[in-house]
């Protein structure tokens, strides 16, 4: 077993900015048509590389030998068992020591020294030489095209590591301010915008000034107005504050954080006409742990630090993410741009509790009776003026997503495994937790790759940058390489905040759901001896609130916490669906890539996460949140285990079966919607849908049984084939590959590559035997005479089709022409929900045509459109 080894460079090598003199790019030479389909066909063949898993290894057989490196090869469990023996809590501890104790925004240059520090972690685990001049490419040159692109070519056989760089829009604070204002128009309070910076945690102390308190992608000006105030800033708050009488124009709104995604908060009170919004961080949503429970504040205790601000982008995230200026289009530096229209018309700021409690001094009672005996929002408005200044400085902005790769045997289904890099102060849990996590699967995967393990399927990791104001780094190289990613990515594996609390939870596909549960259930709990990852789903933080007598929860915290955990847990499978917030949106919403997300939350009872605050600190992580680092590791350990799994399994393992039967459920919610609608309202005909949906899942079936017959199929013929012994002259079987492909394809035999000698067994043979350039293009001598190579090319063929289905089925859910009102989101399956940005709704372009648009000949509409992809989908999936 490889020592222990953990890369935060100890002194960071002087990586040189990015080139001037970019030369000739691969891309720009002539490439034969014939040579590429030749090279993208024998993608179905290299799937005869199977043995790796020893499946159809035999004892006492002797097997053909090659030629190989002298590190004997590792079976399928061997090679999980040294992956997983490799992360370690100490390694994860030192790893968030040097990442977490300084400020990285996007687009600065501690985020392009922390771009460089991943790109030299990248090069060290997969052995990759640094170039003379640093791999750092503008996105749209050639050198940044032939990078990814070139993944699923014979360009390279070794690993690769690179740096794109993205030009979307961003902005950073100038100034800003809050004032209460007297009749006369003179500041009769100030408020302190930013946060104290207890000296007891010192890197909080250090970078208190840092960052200041502001919103991302906010609009700069300044507004003056009334206080009211609207509780979350939700649709529903809005509608009842309307519904009550209020009028918010040019009044300056007052929500707290939570439900829904900040943006939406701006978005709503902005289309009533207000002129600036507050958000604030209330104690009421932090369940038990609370200064009014006995407990002392951050830093001292658990509690929230009464000054602490959470900042964060303001984007209308459902609408569009990524850089505002060219939705749907790769924010290049000499992109053409376009008014952005997801980012607000109206000022904003994040305030503390601190302030917060001051201001609703101004509005009174905020809360009212209603006749019906409920609590309401009162619609008061403020007698006192507030003036709310917030000044950015809004330009283009340089964003560096730091990529690796370690190629596979099959160059044409790739794995991505990305985390977010940047963070609005010290990140300790958003997203350092999760950059830690990734650095020790990165260290698994790389003495994997030292002891001369190559994958079946290639696999990509990224550093994405700028996903904090937006999820700029992973949206633009998404929409850069949409057409490619489409083809190739079989899965896309996110993990963004790995730790902030004691319970572990998992969104995704559904068609992850089984795999996502089989691997949480082989890993050990982070924390309780004889418990599993699974079990952790339950865990519960050390805070009861037993420090006062006289308990206090805030009542509609606790309901929606219940609610969203009853959800969870009376699901099939126990994992949610995804919406949006992190960098799987593109992949998933937009492209139809099955993906996961997953990490260690809050409770009720863990200490309070002071979320984008100078509070998510280092110090914060090791007293509170994983003492010991342990739920790292298990992060680590999980998400490297299913990425291990998905690119070696010779059937790639998506449940396409659990997805169909889960479209049933998702039809169930919309249909519990109609009794809502007026009375008058046409009840909408499912019919048509209901039956498109049993299509699929009988298709999906039939496709289960394909699976299974192919992959035994090509396994018994690896069984029966007749490895022994060594041949001398010219192979029938090498003529009849080589002549099969020249028949096929018109390739010329001098093309093909020689191999040399025999020597070393080990079960991973077949991978190499059958790589393209060993087997393939070779006219080597020695090998066996009498294989049934027309039976092996068409067992390999029907995998090859069989694997493209699969990957085909997360597609089906996807409409060129989009959700309504919010085309860059394609998905018709899932997708966050247009007032939630977090959220996510199913069916959500039909259910939304009921629940926002309230029209059932636009439900109808949506219905029918549903209907006629998965019609399409079932059709594809008989073929």
């Amino acid at each position: 077993m490889d020592s222990v080894k953990t890369h935060f460079p100890p002194k960071l090598q002087q990586i040189p900015l990015p080139a001037t003199d970019l030369g000739r790019s691969p891309t720009q030479r002539n490439v034969k048509p014939r040579l590429v389909r030749v090279l993208w066909h024998v993608a179905g063949l290299a799937l005869l590389l199977l043995v790796v898993n020893s499946t159809v290894r035999r004892e006492g057989r002797h097997t053909l030998h090659l030629s190989y490196p002298k590190h004997r090869y590792l079976h399928s469990k061997e090679r999980e068992h040294l992956f997983l023996s490799i992360p370690s809590p100490e390694s994860a501890l030192a790893a968030s020591r040097a990442y977490a104790t300084h400020p990285h925004l996007a687009g600065s240059s501690e985020d392009l020294s922390d771009a460089k520090v991943m790109l030299e972690l990248f090069q060290t685990e997969f052995g990759i030489s640094p170039p003379p001049e640093a791999p750092i490419f503008p996105a749209g040159s050639p050198e940044s095209r032939a990078a990814t692109l070139h993944l699923t070519t014979r360009k390279s056989n070794q690993p690769s590591a690179w740096i794109d760089t993205y030009y979307p829009v961003l902005n950073t604070p100038i100034d800003h301010s809050l004032e209460i204002l007297n009749e006369k128009g003179d500041a009769v309070w100030t408020a302190e915008l930013e946060e104290d910076g207890d000296p007891l945690d010192e890197d909080a102390h250090k970078y208190k000034d840092s960052v200041s308190a502001w919103h991302g992608l906010s609009k700069d000006g300044t507004a003056e107005g009334k206080l009211i105030y609207a509780n979350y800033g939700t649709k529903e708050d809005y509608d009842n504050l309307v519904s009550a009488g209020a009028n918010l124009t040019g009044k300056i709104v007052v929500t707290r954080y939570g439900a829904v995604f900040r943006g939406l908060k701006i978005k709503g009170a902005q289309e009533l006409g207000a002129s600036g919004v507050l958000i604030y961080s209330d104690p009421r949503d932090d369940g038990f742990v609370t200064v009014e429970n006995g407990y002392a504040p951050y830093p001292a205790g658990p509690a929230r630090n009464p000054t602490s601000v959470q900042r964060g982008s303001v984007q209308f995230l459902s609408i569009y993410p990524g850089d505002p200026t060219t939705p749907g289009l790769p924010a290049y530096e000499n992109a053409d741009r376009k008014e952005a229209t997801n980012i607000p018309g109206i000022p904003s700021l994040p305030i503390s509790w601190k302030n917060a409690e001051r201001l609703l001094e101004e509005i009174g009672e905020i809360y009212s009776v209603g006749k019906d005996g409920k609590t309401m929002l009162s619609g008061k408005i403020s007698e006192s003026t507030v003036k709310l200044v917030n000044h950015v400085n809004t330009k283009v902005t340089p964003i560096w997503n730091t990529m690796a790769s370690i190629p596979g045997h099959i160059r044409d289904e790739i794995v991505v495994v990305g985390c977010h890099r940047d963070a609005w102060v010290l990140g300790a849990a958003d997203p350092t937790s999760g950059t830690v996590s990734l650095h020790e699967i990165i260290r698994g995967f790389g003495a994997l790759h030292r002891k001369g393990w190559k994958p079946l399927r290639t696999i990509v990791f990224a550093s994405w940058d700028a996903e904090e104001y937006g999820l700029v780094g992973s949206t633009e190289w998404g929409e850069d390489f949409a057409t490619w990613i489409s083809d190739h990515v079989v899965a896309y594996l996110n993990v963004d905040v790995s730790v902030s609390g004691s319970r572990w939870s998992a969104g995704g596909s559904p068609s992850l759901a089984h795999l996502i549960k089989r691997a949480a259930l082989e890993i050990s709990h982070p924390t309780i001896k004889g418990k599993t990852l699974w079990d952790a789903r339950t865990d519960e933080g050390p805070f009861s609130g037993t420090k006062s007598s006289n308990i206090s929860v805030d009542v509609q915290f606790m309901e929606a916490y219940g609610t969203l955990r009853h959800e969870i847990r009376s699901s099939e499978t126990g994992i949610y669906p995804l919406g949006s917030g992190s960098d799987y949106t593109v992949f998933l919403q937009r492209l139809g890539v099955a993906s996961l997300d997953q990490g260690f939350g809050l409770t009720p009872t863990d200490a309070v996460y002071h979320y984008h605050s100078i509070y998510d600190s280092e110090r914060f992580q090791e007293l509170y949140a994983d003492p010991g680092f342990h739920r790292h590791v298990a992060v680590a350990k999980h998400l490297g285990l299913l990425a291990l799994r998905i690119v070696d399994s010779i059937i790639i393992p998506l449940n396409t079966t659990q997805y169909a039967l889960e479209l049933d459920d998702y039809l169930k919610r919309v249909e519990n919607l109609v009794p809502d609608l007026p009375a008058s309202s046409e009840i909408p005909d499912f019919t048509k849908l209901r039956k498109a949906i049993g299509n699929v899942q009988s298709a999906s079936m039939a496709l289960d049984k394909e699976r299974a017959e192919a992959e035994k199929e090509f396994k018994d013929i690896l069984r029966k084939l007749p490895w022994h012994g060594k041949c001398q002259g010219p192979s029938r079987f090498m003529r009849h590959v080589r002549d099969w492909i020249k028949g096929a394809f018109g390739v010329p035999p001098h093309q093909y590559l020689p191999i040399h000698g025999l020597a070393g067994e080990h079960p991973d043979s077949w991978k190499r035997l059958l790589d393209l350039n060993e087997l393939l293009l070779s006219e080597a001598e020695g090998y066996p005479r009498h294989i049934p190579i027309r039976k092996l090319i068409n067992a390999a063929k029907r995998i090859y089709r069989t694997n493209k289905k699969i990957m085909a089925f997360e597609r089906g859910f996807i409409s060129q022409d989009g959700i309504k009102d919010r085309e860059w989101y394609k998905h018709l399956g899932v997708a966050p929900g247009k007032w939630l940005g977090y959220g996510a709704t199913t069916f959500p372009a039909l259910t939304e045509a009921l629940t926002i648009e309230r029209n059932t000949t636009l439900a109808d509409h949506e219905a029918s459109r549903l209907t006629e992809l998965l019609d399409k989908l079932t059709a594809h999936l008989r073929r």
